[in-house]
């Protein structure tokens, strides 16, 4: 990580006397010890904002230091009944149980409020995906004639292939694009490093952007390595990245909402379906923990139902069998 990367903190927290000290120490150690991203520190920056605003105001709070697991309580009642979804809710309490657990081990609060506080039961939905079909159109609709149509190319079929993140897609640099062996090096969520295959098809669209596409973009005044770029010369932002999948998927007559996100699940969903192991889709889409990878199992019923029928003992007996051994005395 940049020695000079900023430490975001929004201007609500810095103007919040002891609450805002605290808070600023604290998203320093997220954004400098855990490898935090921006948008990620500054989510936890709005989130303790806003507790330490209901503290002061509503429960006469002095700081941190002085909030009590009755006041903790007060805040998450508020927080209720102003109908926060269980999943904001959740969010909120994991930033504030983080903010103390870190106060406690810098001996800046002798005890932890948080301890008492039950989490929101989350009722996780399932992801969706694009068929395979869906897919098919989806990647075949840039035009790849000139300049744009091979960029967006290469851009949707690694999207679809890696399953990367929106803002590591955004924030690839060609240093990490590995074209002879066929995989993608990937700086995700606390800054951790993983190596994602990219496939066949996609290596040659990127490889024909590279050749052919790119070059029409790269301004001698902007452009640094980043691969995917404006007609500016600077990278492609989310947002534009976004709005780039959406106009592809009106194009190729797909009509529910797509959203960045759905390539990711489907690469995952895809990848499940034919039999990859849950750990090495746990990997390959930088998920820390297993849990948050066993989603996609719920996703293809069917496909477990299959693989019962083809492999376990009484899975594997047929429906003859069956009835002629109902026969036997």
């Amino acid at each position: 990580m940049s020695a000079n990367r900023a430490i975001v903190v929004t201007p609500k927290a810095a103007t919040l006397g002891a609450f805002g000290e605290a808070t600023e120490a604290y998203l320093g150690f997220l954004q400098l010890e855990r490898g935090l991203s921006p948008h990620s520190v500054a989510a936890y920056a709005r989130d303790l904002a806003q507790a330490a605003e209901f503290l002061r105001k509503r429960c006469g709070c002095k700081g941190w230091s002085t909030v009590g697991s009755n006041d903790l309580s007060a805040w998450v009642q508020s927080m209720s009944a102003g109908k926060l979804t269980p999943a904001s809710l959740a969010r909120k309490l994991s930033a504030i149980r983080g903010l103390y657990r870190y106060l406690v081990r810098e001996q800046q609060c002798t005890a932890d409020p948080t301890e008492l506080l039950s989490s929101p039961r989350l009722v996780r939905p399932l992801p969706g995906a694009l068929t395979e079909g869906e897919i098919s159109r989806l990647l075949a609709a840039p035009h790849s004639g000139d300049a744009h149509g091979l960029r967006d190319k290469a851009m949707l079929e690694l999207f679809y292939a890696s399953g990367l993140r929106i803002s590591e897609l955004a924030s690839l640099t060609i240093q990490q694009i590995d074209l002879e062996h066929g995989f993608v090096r990937v700086f995700g969520k606390g800054s951790k490093e993983r190596v994602v295959p990219m496939g066949e098809k996609a290596a040659k669209a990127i490889a024909a952007y590279l050749e052919a596409g790119r070059p029409h973009f790269v301004k001698a005044s902007r452009t640094r390595s980043h691969l995917f770029l404006s007609e500016r010369g600077g990278p492609l932002s989310r947002v534009r990245l976004w709005m780039l999948v959406r106009h592809y998927a009106r194009l190729a007559g797909i009509k529910r909402a797509v959203k960045p996100h759905l390539l990711r699940h489907s690469f995952a969903t895809h990848l499940l379906s034919g039999g990859a192991d849950l750990r090495a889709i746990q990997e390959m889409l930088g998920h820390a923990n297993i849990s948050t990878t066993e989603i996609y199992t719920a996703v293809e019923p069917s496909r477990i139902l299959e693989l019962h029928r083809r492999f376990h003992p009484r899975g594997r007996q047929r429906q003859g069998d069956f009835s002629a051994s109902k026969k036997t005395p």
